[in-house]
């Protein structure tokens, strides 16, 4: 037992000493001496035996134990871990290396606490000055802030009032507004255009939506549509190859039709002679004279 705990402390003890960069990952070992050592007088140091005081046990090893997180409290809205004013426990490496140095939290100390507390209680109470726009009316605005509005109405006496615009908010942008949050400043349209609308979020930022206000088709007519567009494209597209044949054809080099011609010409004259080389008779063809 002796040998083996001084074992222990001499593996501890006798690592070398080496610069930070290729120092490993270093873990605290907790140990205690088997024997205790007994109270020495006041005043004088304690009387150690030379072998049995120098025996000691593992008490824990915290190479092995779970690592503990880092409690950090966000200034702002970050993704996967929470928005303004969330204490939130996360590895020490990502504390250190991504949230602190970045300003997105800070530590949770008394004075900042009470900041982070005294922001949630203004929030609770509804003063529009003071209070801050949670995560999703920030997701809804910068929503709102890229869309636009169309509605379709039918030809005839048709108008356009705040409950209509709600119905298509929700019907084209998935957003439910309230009559009391939003503004359409005008009373009701009847006539095609583009106009605007403004949507309060949370009773804090207001956003101008613009809305285009077109004549309803109907979705058969509309196809047909787009087939006669089509097929006035492939039309258009014919024409302009056959002018494009027409015009290079008008245009050659009369050189290249002479030449074309003299080649012709030449084709015949070779063919005619080759005929009348074939209807000429042969010597031994010929008759004999007596």
């Amino acid at each position: 037992m002796w040998s083996s705990g001084r074992r222990v402390l001499q593996n501890l003890l006798s690592q070398p000493v080496r610069s930070f960069s290729l120092t490993l990952a270093q873990s605290t070992v907790v140990v205690e001496r088997w024997w205790q050592v007994p109270l020495s007088k006041v005043g004088s140091p304690p009387r150690l035996h030379p072998r049995r005081h120098r025996i000691y046990k593992l008490v824990s090893d915290t190479k092995h134990t779970p690592t503990e997180k880092m409690e950090l409290i966000l200034t702002q809205h970050v993704p996967k871990f929470g928005g303004r004013g969330d204490t939130v426990f996360v590895k020490k490496s990502v504390g250190r290396n991504k949230l602190l140095p970045q300003g997105l939290a800070v530590y949770p100390s008394p004075e900042n606490k009470e900041i982070f507390a005294e922001e949630l209680r203004l929030l609770r109470e509804g003063k529009k000055r003071e209070r801050i726009q949670t995560i999703t009316g920030q997701k809804t605005v910068n929503y709102l802030q890229n869309s636009k509005l169309v509605i379709q109405i039918p030809p005839g006496d048709f108008e356009v009032t705040k409950e209509v615009v709600c119905r298509h908010l929700y019907k084209r942008l998935k957003v439910v507004v309230p009559l009391d949050a939003l503004s359409f400043p005008f009373e009701a349209v009847k006539d095609f255009g583009d106009y605007w609308c403004e949507v309060t979020v949370n009773g804090i930022d207001t956003v101008r939506i613009p809305v285009s206000v077109v004549l309803h088709e109907n979705r058969h007519l509309k196809t047909e549509r787009l087939q006669e567009a089509v097929s006035d494209k492939e039309e258009a597209a014919l024409d302009t190859f056959s002018a494009t044949a027409v015009e290079a054809e008008a245009g050659r080099d009369p050189s290249i039709k002479a030449s074309e011609a003299e080649a012709s010409t030449s084709e015949g004259t070779s063919a005619n002679s080759q005929t009348s080389e074939d209807a000429t008779p042969s010597p031994t063809d010929l008759p004999k004279k007596d």
